[in-house]
């Protein structure tokens, strides 16, 4: 059993470095934090997401931590180093819900609705949470533009949930009853692969 910790070990760590070659970052010190959250990952496939820091980063409603550029295969981070794992893997899984197709995407819609049957409440992040507040009756049975920006939100708050390494946040707001059909949903998608 030793020899074959020794092994996992190593093959971990050359599966690291190997993952964060898909990651060019602006400095050593974003590398070195990029790094660390691979760990917490599952495999990735794909080509190459640029990852830098960009201060004082701003969309049209206002300042914000992070930024996925997916045409450009880039992402631009603004946070603290506490925030860092946790806005890095919603902007990574911004690329993942693009390749996901969209029979997982309408799976994933599927446990939303039924938290929505339930009356869930809260959400995994900010993100989804404000736009899950703002949704109408209408807007979710006709599956409108903002029902899907939620659903994407959702999604990328959840797995920023699962693999950030943080159990508590102040964000961190839905149920443990649905945290729990969310986390069974994520272990079989990631199971297939996850594409960036």
């Amino acid at each position: 059993m030793y020899n074959g910790a020794i092994g996992l070990l190593k093959h971990n760590r050359v599966t690291t470095v190997q993952q964060s070659a898909r990651f060019p970052c602006t400095g050593r010190q974003m590398e070195r934090r990029v790094r660390t959250v691979l760990r917490l990952l599952p495999p990735l496939a794909g080509a190459p997401v640029a990852v830098e820091r960009v201060p004082l980063l701003c969309d049209r409603r206002g300042p914000v931590h992070g930024a996925a550029f997916l045409r450009e295969r880039r992402i631009t981070l603004s946070c603290t180093s506490s925030e860092f794992p946790r806005i890095f893997v919603h902007e990574l899984f911004h690329f993942i819900w693009l390749r996901a197709g969209n029979e997982a995407r309408r799976s994933y819609e599927k446990i939303l609705m039924a938290e929505r049957r339930a009356g869930a409440r809260g959400e995994l992040g900010w993100s989804a949470e404000w736009r899950k507040r703002a949704l109408s009756v209408a807007a979710v049975r006709a599956r409108s533009r903002r029902w899907r920006e939620y659903c994407c939100e959702s999604f990328c708050d959840t797995a920023s949930w699962l693999y950030s390494g943080l159990t508590e946040h102040p964000e961190f707001t839905l149920a443990a009853r649905f945290r729990r059909l969310r986390r069974a949903w994520f272990a079989t998608f990631a199971a297939r692969g996850l594409s960036i």
